[in-house]
């Protein structure tokens, strides 16, 4: 890789600590506001150089998108693969691994993870875009507060959270009480458990 100028270094140095503590990368207008740049066609022309220094990688295709590529001497970053689309209430639309996402390891270090990509607007009450990546432990256990892939009548899938009180735990999507379900009925399964969010942010500037 190409060496990068002192405010390139500094702007990745950014990314990754605001991703390692976030879980999705920050928009143009923060990046302009960390670095005091009014100008959002200069913080985009940083960011290009990063792309073509092999840094980072951004879907020109779609509205906003960053991805880490390398971090931070030290962070290390894992491959893996992208699965399916996720919506609410459908069927996760699997799909043939031809593709993987780079992930920092300060999100997961389980290599049987994988990533989902939000389709459509319809979890969009969950705090999740379409285009944005879900990362997803293969685990079936979680603990109470955590994030939750649940596959419940006619292989639909939700995103719920898990949570306990003595020896009574349940399910609920969002803030809503009315999707309480118990954790152990039988037409509930626990398809994974969602550690970060990559979230869809950039969008290239047109000259």
């Amino acid at each position: 890789m190409e060496p990068l100028t002192k405010r390139q270094r500094e702007i990745l140095d950014y990314l990754n600590e605001f991703m390692e503590q976030n879980g999705y990368a920050p928009s143009l207008e923060e990046i302009g506001r960390r670095f005091g740049l009014s100008s959002l066609a200069t913080v985009h022309k940083h960011l290009t150089n990063l792309q073509e220094k092999g840094f980072i990688r951004r879907a020109w295709n779609r509205s906003r998108s960053v991805e880490l590529l390398t971090t931070r001497a030290g962070t290390r970053t894992l491959e893996l693969p992208l699965l399916g689309h996720l919506a609410a209430g459908v069927p996760i639309d699997v799909v043939i691994p031809s593709e993987t996402v780079s992930v920092p390891e300060s999100i997961t270090r389980k290599p049987d993870s994988y990533v989902l990509r939000v389709h459509g607007d319809s979890m969009v009450d969950q705090q999740l875009k379409a285009g944005d990546l879900v990362i997803v432990e293969d685990r079936k256990t979680p603990s109470s507060g955590e994030t939750v892939i649940v596959i419940l009548e006619k292989n639909k899938a939700h995103l719920m959270t898990l949570n306990q009180e003595g020896n009574f735990t349940w399910l609920q999507q969002g803030s809503n009480t009315d999707t309480q379900i118990k954790a152990n009925s039988p037409n509930v399964q626990i398809q994974g458990v969602v550690v970060g969010v990559i979230r869809i942010l950039f969008k290239p500037v047109l000259s």
